[in-house]
């Protein structure tokens, strides 16, 4: 029996830019950092006593005899991509799915994670991302960037460069007492919507802006902007806020479906009651809202956002990894 567990990720700056036919010709950078919400995937090999050769616990349960037979495409896929058979896996998650936290990559990464470890195999965060990548881009056709299963594979606070090489992680080296009050200064709500994002990504590729490429160009370059200020201990940490601002309104132009009026509205409020800046986490459509809010104007930000669920969170520094592992003569 394994268990893994996956980080989500929470990306501040340059998304939109790790898209494969965005970076390929214009390069791209991304700025985010994983956080202390999980997801939970628990593997063992299904003994053979039952009906079925293989189940599935996530939101639904399926229960299979062949690889053909199992509906989740990611599920499917791997198990393909792997040679596993006679699998009893199940899934839970600190937060929802098609929320805008990656959580669909977390849920590959460590699934993947598990698979390797199930067969006695160790495989590196360079490896699991890039399997991560493959399937979820490749195998399951799905429309999205790369930084999702980059962020849940290496975890920590980093800037991801992407270009025809492919990409590379850097870390983002704050001072303990400096990323303390960056955490102290966001504030997280759930919206209460979600959606799959690359349904999102794929309406917004097919009703984009005339100029998206510009958009996404300048957004890119905030990358540098907001990097400098946080590893520079004299710059004013409040213009990272103010930047988180500068980025949302860039984004919320790039394709018809990163905004609606409520989330507008929210985000409104939001700035109204004090925040400096924010955005919605993610593709868009819904998900988690994150503002960057000084101490003395938290309070009446949360009472803006009364009727939202307001999630605490800490940065956290470690990708995917193996919390438990039974030899099967144990389990069986």
């Amino acid at each position: 029996m394994i268990i893994t567990k996956t980080p989500f990720r929470m990306s501040f700056f340059g998304g939109g830019t790790d898209m494969e036919s965005f970076f390929r010709q214009y390069g791209g950078a991304v700025l985010s950092t994983t956080f202390d919400k999980y997801c939970y995937v628990n593997v063992r090999h299904l003994p053979p006593f039952f009906s079925y050769t293989s189940e599935f616990s996530y939101s639904k349960i399926e229960r299979v005899n062949n690889l053909d037979e199992i509906a989740h495409p990611a599920i499917r896929n791997a198990m393909k991509l792997l040679d596993m058979h006679q699998i009893r896996l199940t899934y839970e998650a600190d937060l929802p799915a098609r929320s805008g936290l990656g959580t669909s990559s977390s849920f590959a990464v460590g699934m993947l994670n598990a698979f390797y470890a199930l067969k006695g195999q160790y495989a590196s965060k360079q490896k699991l991302a890039a399997d991560a990548i493959y399937l979820e881009r490749v195998l399951c056709a799905e429309t999205g960037g790369w930084q999702d299963q980059i962020a849940a594979s290496f975890g920590g606070f980093n800037r991801i460069n992407f270009s025809t090489d492919g990409y590379e992680v850097k870390p983002v080296l704050l001072s303990q007492e400096r990323k303390k009050r960056l955490n102290g200064n966001l504030m997280m709500f759930f919206t209460g919507f979600t959606r799959f994002s690359a349904d999102v990504q794929q309406f917004n590729c097919s009703h984009s802006a005339a100029n998206k490429t510009a958009l996404l160009r300048e957004m890119m370059a905030l990358v540098d902007d907001a990097e400098a200020i946080l590893v520079n201990e004299q710059a004013d940490l409040d213009e990272f806020g103010r930047l988180l601002d500068h980025t949302w309104q860039l984004k919320r132009h790039t394709g018809a479906a990163v905004s609606t009026d409520c989330i507008d509205e929210l985000y409104a409020k939001g700035m109204a009651a004090g925040a400096l800046g924010g955005k919605l986490l993610g593709a868009g459509g819904g998900g988690f809202l994150v503002f960057y809010v000084q101490p003395e104007y938290q309070a009446a930000v949360h009472e803006a956002m009364r009727d939202l669920l307001y999630i605490p969170f800490s940065f956290e520094n470690g990708g995917t990894r193996v919390i438990y592992y039974a030899p099967e003569e144990e389990v069986l």
